[in-house]
């Protein structure tokens, strides 16, 4: 099994619809919240994300098939003073999980970040979801701690609505 990871281009409209068909479909896993993309995301995603600086993404291919994707984001590290890459995205088409493919797109990642000059890749994981778990780990990636008696960083969220 040969997979070739490829730097998405929106702008060409059927690597457009095979990454938001993917994105969906990691969206309808429960690891990805179950519901599926909403109406409005299928509807102005690929032309917002177009325009978001900093939008790095690829599209892992098999066969002549679309069977995953990456999607990063560029950040800032004030301590390091130097950018970093957050993974915020990461899926693989059920079925063909835990043959590679997550590893190397994890790699094309790792690649694009040192060719931005960044100090770090970031991602954040669901606590129960073992095979992302064993994946990233397998990878490199650990638990951010700065003290281990301060323990491990943790993701928390505030949702905005514009009510």
């Amino acid at each position: 099994m040969t997979v070739k990871v490829v730097p998405l281009d929106l702008s060409d409209l059927a690597q457009a619809e095979a990454w938001l068909g993917l994105l969906d479909h990691y969206a309808q896993d429960p690891m990805g919240g179950g519901d599926g993309l909403s109406d409005y995301a299928r509807l102005k995603l690929v032309q917002t994300i177009r325009e978001v600086p900093g939008f790095y993404g690829a599209l892992a291919w098999l066969d002549g098939k679309a069977v995953g994707l990456i999607d990063c984001f560029v950040g800032f590290s004030t301590f390091a003073a130097r950018p970093l890459l957050n993974v915020h995205d990461v899926a693989v088409r059920n079925g063909l999980r835990r043959q590679g493919i997550g590893k190397a797109m994890l790699a094309w990642a790792e690649e694009r970040a040192l060719q931005l000059g960044c100090c770090k890749l970031t991602l954040e994981v669901l606590s129960r979801n073992s095979g992302a778990m064993a994946c990233y780990t397998s990878f490199g990636f650990a638990p951010y701690v700065l003290d281990p008696e301060a323990g491990s960083a943790l993701l928390m969220q505030k949702t905005i609505s514009e009510d």
